[in-house]
């Protein structure tokens, strides 16, 4: 490229490429074109369902109670002898709390009343209420599995919706790679996946998601797990 100086070398003049008009045409075409790809296909990665084969049953306790009827659907449809209830303390406890006062024991209270029977759920409750919840709570159920002898290496992870590929995530992290974990996602009835966008709910949820699930998957290094 030319090169010329001007004003005893202090200013220079070079040429460049830039982008034509048609130049930048295609490039917001090509953006345009990923907007949409990502906007149609972010919701359906962020609910992920993929099931491992086992019998053992965990639900994040949190969800709502339409997140209990279905979890009560895949416990009798699997057979599975128990179900466990994870959950840190309710929001605005600020952490003085007890076992009665978190996310598994409302999560084990709503799968009671929709059908479970008392002696087939297991809560398992954390007490950490700060940053990093969801993962506080699958360390939480690692340490009790250690704890009481429990052997399986593999379960099913129930969570409501754009939540579940941050939640398998997190518990594998707490896990290691020793544990196959499966995931079940229960679609959120406060707006249609298809349409996210068209919902106040939708975009909330699936863009706080997108953002968390960026943070723990490539910002979130916890230290290794004991096997």
């Amino acid at each position: 490229m030319n090169h010329k100086t001007f004003v005893w070398g202090l200013v220079n003049r070079r040429e460049r490429l830039g982008l034509s008009w048609r130049g930048w045409a295609v490039l917001l075409l090509c953006l345009a074109g990923i907007a949409w790809f990502v906007i149609h296909h972010i919701q359906p990665f962020l609910a992920v369902t993929q099931r491992v084969d086992s019998r053992v049953l965990v639900m994040e306790g949190w969800g709502q109670e339409f997140a209990a009827q279905v979890a009560v659907r895949e416990f009798r449809q699997s057979e599975c002898p128990k179900i466990y209830t994870t959950g840190s303390p309710v929001i605005g406890t600020d952490g003085r709390t007890n076992d009665f006062n978190t996310y598994a024991y409302l999560g084990a209270v709503a799968l009671q009343k929709a059908g479970v029977p008392a002696a087939a759920i297991q809560m398992v409750p954390c007490h950490e209420s700060g940053r990093d919840r969801t993962y506080s709570s699958a360390l939480a159920l690692h340490q009790w599995f250690q704890t009481h002898g429990v052997t399986n290496t593999s379960f099913n992870l129930i969570t409501e919706d754009a939540h579940a590929r941050r939640s398998r995530l997190l518990f594998q992290k707490a896990f290691g790679p020793g544990f196959a974990i499966g995931v079940i996602a229960i679609p959120d009835p406060d707006y249609e996946p298809a349409h996210w966008w068209h919902y106040s709910e939708g975009v909330r949820v699936v863009l706080g998601e997108t953002i968390a699930w960026i943070y723990a998957q490539f910002f979130f290094h916890p230290a290794p797990v004991s096997p």
